[in-house]
Parts: structure tokens; C-alpha cells; sequence
């Protein structure tokens, strides 16, 4: 599948501004493959460490064929639409691209590979949202594990807790810690390669799926496993499978700085941060029935705060309201977080 010295183009288009585009977000920050280039024509000629304050510098072009004659082998879908498919005005660029001879990451739930035959030699399709085999249901069988679990959780969809899982996992690491990250979904499995699409796996067998990819680990120190959805969101049903699959021993909260509803559902606001860790914590638990995490910290996204300042007041004011250390993982790294963990 990917390789290390395979080079990349992101399909962003009408995405580089707004959430829409976090999957070509996610790669470009974190991936270890080079991006010769994201596609999107209304920002053609730009580069995206000034449009979208990406961390290294990546040029902006409009088409398939330019990214290919900057020596791209993979063409990756870098938007998420709501519900998870491929809009049809899509199929125009993914047949070039793969015309052209281009290998293709889809992380949708629409496959592509019963779509493409006679591929050239070397050239594939990866659907990530296709479901393990062998699967069973959970068991419960990570509570007699040793060594700590941690588990992102949010207060939306979309605010960050893949990248605050991956800056943790990154933390730890470099302080030699033997950490591993658990990916469940289409970017942190994009990303590292590995993992749970969750979102594919049938009800019966996600707990099981998670815990077989949290049992796979059973000898790190630290397991980081990457959160999704809510339990404040109405349309969320990850939060129960990632809980009893990775039996967490700490949980870390994940919320976008200012905000009060769901980005998508307005009319639904968010409870209040402290009461909604503690649903987390009781729910996990079961009034003692399984172990009860701990919360130890939150992740802020603060990507729409300009000012630094700003920023930390953000973060200040959270650790009084609830008493726990809050960091922007980008702004501010996530020492404190990690120092939380390995007490």
C-alpha cells in the first residue's frame, strides 16, 4: 500500500478555508509521505503555510495535472463532506488522476476500488472505510490490562482530538516513553498507517474492534487511542464502543475555544464542560462496575483565535472553571497533558 518515498497530492477543493478539509489538514500536518501539493482552484498559486497557517510550506495548484507534474503518486481525498460520501463532481478528477496513473486514498465511505480495474502495475486504491476481518464483540478484556489508556473525548464533532492524541503521542515518545497510538478513523489511520475505521465496523463488533486494537498494544506503557464524536452529539454512536473496547484508565477532553453548540446542529448547545466529564467518567464506570478514568486535562483548539494572548487566556480561564491543566496541543505542546498521565 503507501510507502515512505510515495509522494502525495491532497484534493481539497473549496475546502483550504473552513472545517470541510480536515482529512488533507491532518495529512499535512502529520503525515510522514512529502505533499508536493494540495488541489483547489479558488486558491490556486497560493501556498498553504499562508492561507491555512500549515506548519510547513505547501503549494496550492488547480488541477490533477499539475499536481502530477510535480511528481505526485497518490491522490488523496482530503475533504470530509457531511455523511461521509463522494459528491459526483468528484468522479471527474479521481478517473483522471487515475488515467494519469496515480495511486488513491479514499476515506469515505463510498469504495472506489470495485470501481477501477486494470490498474497499472504498482498503482492501487486504499478504502479505508472498509471493516476488519475476523472481528467479535468486546469482552472487557482491556481492564486487566497494566498500563494506562488514554482516551480523547470531545464535545463535538471535529475539534480536535485526533491532533491532540497525535501531539501527545509525539510528546511522550520523545521523552522515551513506549507509547503507541490507536487511530480510528480514515486520517489517523492515513497518517500511522493502522487502526479501527470505526464508523465502518458493524454495532456488534465495535467494542470488539477496538479492544483488539488496544489488546495489540498490551505492552506500551502509554496507549493513546484516538477519539470520535460526542455524547453531546445526537447523531454520535462512538463514544460507548471506544469506552468499553479501550477500558481507559485517563480521558482527555477536547472542545473548541468559544464555543457553545454544535457547529452543525446550533440548536443544540453544549452542557456544561465539567458536568459533561463527569457523564464521561459515570458512563465509563458504571458505578464502579468497570474502572473509573480519570479526566486529567483538556486539549483547547484555539486555530481561530488569532492572538496568542488570546489564546491563553482561553486556556486560563478553562483551568479555573474546572481545575485541570487546558493547552492548545499546536500553540502550547502538550507537556503538561503527558506529565498528567505518567503521575
Amino acid at each position: 500500500m503507501l510507502r515512505r518515498d510515495q509522494n502525495l497530492a491532497i484534493y481539497m477543493e473549496g475546502s483550504v478555508r473552513g472545517y470541510g478539509g480536515k482529512m488533507g489538514f491532518g495529512i499535512l500536518r502529520y503525515s510522514p509521505n512529502r505533499t508536493v501539493c494540495v488541489i483547489d482552484s479558488e486558491t490556486a498559486g497560493a501556498d498553504m503555510k499562508e492561507v491555512a497557517g500549515m506548519p510547513r510550506s505547501c503549494p496550492i495548484v488547480a488541477s490533477v495535472e499539475e499536481a502530477f507534474a510535480l511528481g505526485a503518486d497518490v491522490f488523496v481525498l482530503g475533504i470530509a463532506p457531511p455523511g461521509g460520501l463522494i459528491p459526483s463532481a468528484w468522479y471527474e478528477v479521481i478517473d483522471r488522476a487515475v488515467e494519469l496513473g496515480m495511486s488513491v486514498i479514499n476515506g469515505l465511505h463510498d469504495l472506489l476500488g470495485p470501481k477501477y480495474e486494470g490498474l497499472h502495475p504498482g498503482q492501487w486504491i486504499w478504502d479505508i472505510r472498509i471493516e476488519p476481518a475476523g472481528l467479535k464483540p468486546g469482552t472487557g478484556l482491556a481492564a486487566s490490562l497494566g498500563n494506562r489508556r488514554a482516551l480523547l473525548i470531545g464535545t463535538d464533532m471535529a475539534v480536535g482530538k485526533m491532533t491532540a492524541g497525535l501531539e501527545i503521542y509525539r510528546t511522550a515518545r520523545e521523552r522515551g516513553v513506549l507509547a503507541e497510538f490507536v487511530a480510528t478513523g480514515q486520517i489517523g489511520i492515513t497518517i500511522t498507517g493502522a487502526g479501527v475505521p470505526l464508523d465502518a465496523v458493524r454495532v456488534d463488533f465495535s467494542t470488539g474492534a477496538i479492544e483488539q486494537e488496544v489488546m495489540r498494544h498490551r505492552d506500551a506503557e502509554l496507549v493513546i487511542i484516538e477519539g470520535q464524536g460526542s455524547l453531546n452529539h445526537p447523531g454520535s454512536t462512538a463514544t460507548l464502543p471506544l469506552l468499553r473496547g479501550s477500558m481507559p484508565t485517563h480521558l482527555i477532553l477536547c472542545h473548541r475555544a468559544g464555543q457553545t453548540s454544535l457547529t452543525t446542529l446550533p440548536n443544540v448547545p453544549i452542557a456544561p464542560l465539567g458536568d459533561l466529564i463527569r457523564l464521561y467518567e459515570e458512563l465509563a464506570s458504571v458505578h464502579g462496575l468497570f474502572p473509573r478514568p480519570a479526566t486529567v486535562g483538556v486539549a483547547l483548539n484555539t486555530a481561530h483565535v488569532e492572538s496568542d494572548e488570546e489564546a491563553l487566556s482561553a486556556c486560563r480561564e478553562l483551568e479555573q472553571e474546572l481545575g485541570l491543566p487546558c493547552v492548545d496541543p499546536v500553540r502550547h505542546g502538550t507537556a503538561r497533558l503527558v506529565d498528567r498521565l505518567l503521575v
